[in-house]
């Protein structure tokens, strides 16, 4: 029973990652607290992501994308949460056709087999983008993720 929940929660250490990131380097963090953050966040996660594939059932579909969790954010009232996420999404979309295009022109592909093997190299690779934090305030710190 133990295993079946925290198979469904984030794991702890990258909770504890996160919360550190935004804390001063003397803060320390109780089990407890990283704990209680990693199943709101968790809970979070399934709210959004069942929103997100309710409507994509509804449309027949079997497959969230980004796209869907933006609206399914808007949709429960996360309207400042969904524009931050378009904006990232698209950002995210634009570097990765621009790292296609280049790593195709600079491989020199032909068509074919080797075609479709890098493109699937390039969809599984890491990517460098940022993490935007956003404050109460609304300004924002910029993190390196």
């Amino acid at each position: 029973m133990v295993e079946e929940i925290n198979d469904k929660l984030l794991p702890i250490a990258n909770v504890g990652r996160i919360m550190k990131q935004i804390l001063p380097p003397s803060a320390k963090i109780s089990k407890q607290a990283k704990e209680t953050m990693q199943e709101c966040a968790s809970e979070f996660i399934s709210f959004v992501t069942g929103e997100a594939s309710d409507k994509c059932h509804k449309e027949n579909r079997k497959t969230v994308n980004g796209d869907d969790i933006c609206w399914a954010l808007s949709s429960l009232g996360f309207d400042n949460y969904a524009e931050g996420m378009g904006r990232y999404l698209h950002k995210y979309r634009e570097f990765e056709r621009e790292r296609a295009s280049q790593n195709k022109a600079n491989c020199g592909i032909a068509a074919g087999e080797e075609r479709e093997e890098a493109d699937e190299q390039i969809a599984h690779s890491p990517t460098a983008l940022e993490l935007r934090v956003f404050e109460k305030g609304g300004s924002s710190l910029t993190k390196p993720s």
